[in-house]
């Protein structure tokens, strides 16, 4: 499901977002951006706005900025599930714009179709050097075109991760032999980032449950591992192939986030410095900030929380993913000063610190003040799962049952089932 949070941000009408994307390049005052304006008409899934973005793809003006234009229109029509772009869209299958095929083949799996000769168009793309072979595969998945097999085959080694990743995934998918996803799930220890992100939705996409305890220890954000657990938890049990006691455990084990409980891929060639490591806390890696988190629990407990306290004072407030591993360390390191702040990391509603809210209610647990508790189940009152979630560990770390009686009969069947299993 597309997360719609942030598509009504340019505070336009649909009458001015297309009069906007119908402007000519030359016409445009300086503040004016028709990209804006593709962005925009995501909101008005109407014939007007989508014939709109259709002349907007139409318009083959060479210069950059249009061409810009073309390849947001045709990720808006996609994100609509436009039927009647798919021609539009169709004509830029053959660009030499990589990013615009990109977008095109995305577009089209997004709309969906079952013509034989748009899904071979979509399958010779693989033939072509400089493409995104992954989205290509992916698409070719999802619109399950099996005469691709033995194109997406010879992927299957690409010195690429995640399109090797992607390739090896499909074989399984349109084979049925699923034994080679043993070497999907290695990527989720590799150096690189992008190979371990792009290996849990391939995790995703094959229903492969069996990788389910081995995600929770990849060194990735929280935000990656949880999706995936959730998302093969609700596919699993829905179909009856797994219960809610085979993934309990992976889940609060991610929810808790410990380095020790990671697989830390990363290492030090010296001894580092606090000052080093709190650095390390902004890497956008979380490889490297849960190794610094747990470097700072082994060697500099004592000294830490009050560097943590001035980063955070100077500039962490405002850096989400190094705010949330300081919201973490207040509560391991029992830091009761911290107390306060995490009380304010509970009920900061800004979108990016949302992952924030849960680490701060689990810190909350770890410290075992009382006067949380009555915090803590206030701020159940919230439709987002994985911190309900938290608040019920945490206040069960406090000896505290309400909880469990008030999320008895959730909406949400993993809260129910997380209310029942509580002793």
């Amino acid at each position: 499901m597309t997360n719609k949070r942030f598509f009504n941000i340019f505070n336009l009408t649909e009458a001015e977002a297309i009069e906007l994307l119908d402007t000519p390049l030359d016409k445009l005052a300086e503040d004016e951006s028709r990209y804006v304006a593709a962005s925009h008409l995501i909101n008005f899934p109407t014939t007007a706005a989508i014939d709109a973005l259709i002349r907007a793809i139409d318009n083959n003006n060479p210069e950059l900025d249009n061409r810009i234009v073309r390849r947001k229109s045709v990720e808006t029509l996609g994100k609509l599930q436009a039927k009647q772009g798919l021609p539009a869209i169709r004509t830029c299958l053959s660009e030499s714009d990589c990013y615009t095929v990109e977008n095109a083949v995305w577009a089209i799996g997004e709309i969906g179709t079952e013509d034989p000769e748009i899904l071979s168009e979509i399958a010779q793309i693989l033939d072509r050097e400089g493409q995104n072979h992954r989205v290509i595969i992916h698409t070719l998945v999802k619109l399950n075109y099996l005469p691709a097999l033995d194109r997406i085959r010879t992927f299957t080694e690409s010195s690429d991760e995640a399109t090797a990743s992607a390739a090896i995934a499909a074989v399984c998918r349109f084979t049925g032999d699923y034994t080679p996803m043993a070497r999907v799930m290695e990527f989720l220890f590799h150096p690189s980032r992008n190979a371990r992100r792009a290996c849990i939705q391939d995790l995703i996409d094959t229903n492969y449950y069996p990788a389910i305890s081995t995600i929770a220890r990849c060194p990735v954000s929280i935000v990656f591992r949880l999706r995936a657990i959730r998302l093969l938890a609700n596919n699993g049990i829905e179909r009856g192939e797994i219960e809610f006691a085979d993934i309990q455990s992976s889940l609060e084990q991610t929810l808790l986030d410990r380095p020790q409980d990671l697989e830390l891929i990363h290492e030090y060639d010296l001894p580092p410095t606090l000052e080093f490591l709190i650095r390390q806390l902004y890497e956008t890696d979380f490889g490297l900030c849960y190794l610094a988190t747990q470097t700072i629990l082994d060697n500099f407990a004592e000294l830490a929380p009050a560097a943590l306290l001035a980063t955070y004072e100077a500039e962490a407030y405002n850096d989400y993913g190094a705010h949330y591993h300081i919201m973490k360390l207040f509560g391991w390191l029992k830091y009761a000063p911290g107390y306060d702040l995490l009380v304010e990391a509970l009920n900061n509603r800004e979108p990016q610190f949302q992952k924030s809210r849960a680490a701060a209610a689990l810190a909350l647990g770890e410290l075992g003040d009382k006067r949380a508790i009555p915090l803590l189940v206030a701020s159940l009152d919230t439709k987002i799962w994985d911190l309900k979630y938290a608040i019920l560990m945490a206040l069960a770390k406090l000896g505290d049952t309400s909880g469990r009686e008030i999320t008895a009969n959730d909406d949400d069947w993993i809260i129910r089932a997380r209310a029942a299993g509580e002793h």
